[in-house]
């Protein structure tokens, strides 16, 4: 990045403080004083670090934890949701750090002093509560930022275009506020960037997805998702995070590859990837400097939750820690079903088995999955997060 860049983002930060300090961020600054750097960094091989040892530990998503209130400020049931996960020991949540629809960022745009009250609430209450977050900065960035300025998608691989100009912006104003907070664990770009990159036949075979709004999500073959986009993305979110935060870990947000992934990317065509093929898309999801593969695993639709130990061996030989992201137990299994308790019993001993450092079920206190998905401490899933608590408390976990 040009020295003159690098000064402005640096100015900024500082104006930034001076406009926005309040307690949140002193009580962050005593705490960012601490001999070991806070959140999570990367460890020998394929370990990460927490306080400077060796950690593994299962979490959730609290996908909108944020969202809820920036929708309604008078929301802030956020607060019992933490209160929750701390009680049941639950050591990080993965959710979303801004809106998921351009119209969602209204309040950034007219009064960012309100937008970022809002977010700061949500920190602190994380933070009360001692649980860790994991901050996907635009989660649906691959479709929300280019409705926001403007643009059409292929333009995140851009390094000069609105898009990228609005994403080191947002990242700055957000790293920079929270980089001392103990609460922020590390780094997420947005959610499956990769899912359906260079997918055969787009026009027919991407889905007719909407947004919030009723919106496409891909209205011009600009918009289609592509790897060769994707990593310019990757990259140049990655180099953001690391003007303000040195230490923790970055990560895509991405999902697991799609069989075809390779082939679709080179070949454009449908043919099965090798094991070598699979390992390079996986690492081009996690290209340099992020240095934390990502992956999403369910047991249904494709079977990713089998493909596991594939992917743990090619994190170990592209030297990177893993993260599944997001995983669950298949939707054709009642809730509180015998079926449903095995699948998770036998996917957390298989986190074990592998050593896979890091994992977030999929989704705590999201009533708009209550059917399929939705963890309470209250309905038919309840037990996933005694599940998790009995997971965590075990001396291998690292606590």
């Amino acid at each position: 990045m040009p020295t003159n860049r690098r000064q402005f983002l640096k100015a900024g930060a500082a104006l930034t403080a001076l406009q926005t300090l309040g307690p949140l961020a002193l009580a962050a600054g005593a705490a960012g004083k601490a001999h070991e750097p806070l959140g999570l960094t990367r460890g020998p091989g394929i370990t990460v670090l927490k306080n400077g040892k060796p950690y593994r530990g299962v979490g959730v998503n609290y996908y909108d934890c944020f969202g809820r209130t920036l929708l309604n400020s008078n929301d802030t049931s956020y607060e019992a949701g933490f209160r929750v996960l701390g009680e049941y020991r639950i050591p990080f949540a993965r959710c979303a750090f801004s809106g998921a629809t351009a119209k969602d960022m209204k309040l950034y745009q007219e009064n960012p002093n309100a937008y970022f009250g809002l977010l700061d609430a949500v920190v602190h209450s994380a933070e009360k509560n001692g649980v860790g977050l994991i901050p996907s900065i635009f989660f649906a960035g691959k479709t929300m930022v280019p409705r926001l300025v403007n643009e059409f998608g292929d333009q995140w691989g851009n390094p000069d275009s609105k898009i990228i100009a609005f994403m080191r912006r947002y990242t700055h104003e957000v790293v920079s506020r929270y980089v001392n907070s103990p609460a922020i664990w590390f780094w997420e770009f947005c959610n499956e960037y990769n899912s359906y990159a260079d997918i055969p036949e787009p026009a027919i075979r991407l889905p007719k997805m909407t947004d919030d709004n009723g919106d496409p999500k891909y209205p011009d073959p600009r918009d289609y998702p592509k790897h060769e986009v994707m990593i310019v993305a990757f990259r140049e979110f990655a180099k953001a995070v690391r003007l303000d935060d040195p230490n923790r870990l970055i990560e895509s947000g991405a999902d697991f590859p799609n069989p075809s992934a390779w082939h679709y990317y080179k070949e454009h065509d449908k043919t099965i990837d090798t094991p070598e093929q699979f390992e390079f898309m996986l690492g081009l999801n996690a290209v340099d400097p992020m240095d934390l593969i990502d992956i999403h695993c369910y047991n249904d639709m494709m079977p990713n939750w089998r493909r596991l130990p594939d992917a743990a061996a090619a994190a170990r030989k592209l030297g990177k820690p893993l993260f599944v992201g997001e995983f669950q137990y298949s939707y054709n299994c009642a809730p509180d079903s015998p079926e449903a308790r095995k699948d998770m019993k036998d996917f957390l001993a298989m986190l074990d088995q592998l050593q896979i450092p890091l994992a977030a079920v999929w989704v705590f206190d999201f009533p708009n999955q209550e059917k399929d998905r939705n963890i309470t401490a209250t309905n038919k899933r309840a037990w996933e997060l005694e599940l998790l608590r009995e997971h965590n408390d075990r001396p291998a976990s690292g606590h």
